[in-house]
Formats: C-alpha cells, structure tokens, sequence
C-alpha cells in the first residue's frame, strides 16, 4: 500500500496540506508522512512536483493575460471615463510591473553567467 499511497502524499504535500491532510488523503499514517518527509529524495519530489504545479498555473494564468489585455485595451475606448481611466491605470501598472520583473531577470541571468564562469576557471 506504501508505494501507491506515497504519490499521493507527495501531490498532497505539494498542494499545501499538511502532514496529517496529506496522511488521510493518501491513507497512510501521519507518523508515516514525517517519516517520509525526512528522506531528501522524498522531499525533492515534493518540490518538484510543486514547480509542476505552480508552472501549470502560471501557464493558465498565461493563456488568460492576452484576453485581459484585449479587455483592458477595448476599455480604453470606453464611453464612460472612468472606466476609461481605470483601464489605464491597470495597464500602466502591469507594464511598469513587468518591466521591473524583466529586467530582474535579466539581471540575474548575468549575475548567474558571471557565477558559471568563475566556477568553470576553478
């Protein structure tokens, strides 16, 4: 039973639950899930299938934003001028928004670059 019901105690975990959500939801002990919680390998699937999770939202989240741009920019020709303004105002944020997490990024891609050629000169 171990082994079917430890996948489940990972995806368990993975969403959130705690040690003894994900014991009942995998039909195991609470004992059992902080035992395995203790073995690295046990907790890198956990991890891994977070970043599974969580890229999965963040791809939905993705596929909506193109549609809520399209929305935001119809507002923009709305004939009230709040609305218009408000539209505005959303999409002036997201761009500063995403300008500020673009050029972390790239920061740190060459932060990282700098990082991989010390240690590849090691």
């Amino acid at each position: 039973m171990a082994k079917t019901s430890r996948p489940a105690a990972v995806v368990a975990l993975a969403r959130g639950a705690t040690s003894e959500e994900a014991a009942r939801e995998s039909g195991v002990s609470g004992r059992t899930i902080r035992r395995w919680m203790e073995d690295p390998d046990f907790q890198i699937e956990v991890r891994d299938t977070r970043t599974e999770i969580l890229s999965s939202a963040v791809g939905q989240l993705a596929a909506g934003a193109a549609e809520a741009v399209t929305t935001l920019r119809a507002a923009l020709r709305d004939a009230d001028g709040r609305n218009r303004v408000q539209a505005a105002r959303t999409l002036l944020d997201a761009c500063l928004s995403l300008r500020e997490s673009l050029d972390l990024e790239q920061r740190l891609a060459a932060l990282e670059a700098v990082e991989d050629d010390k240690q590849g000169r090691r």
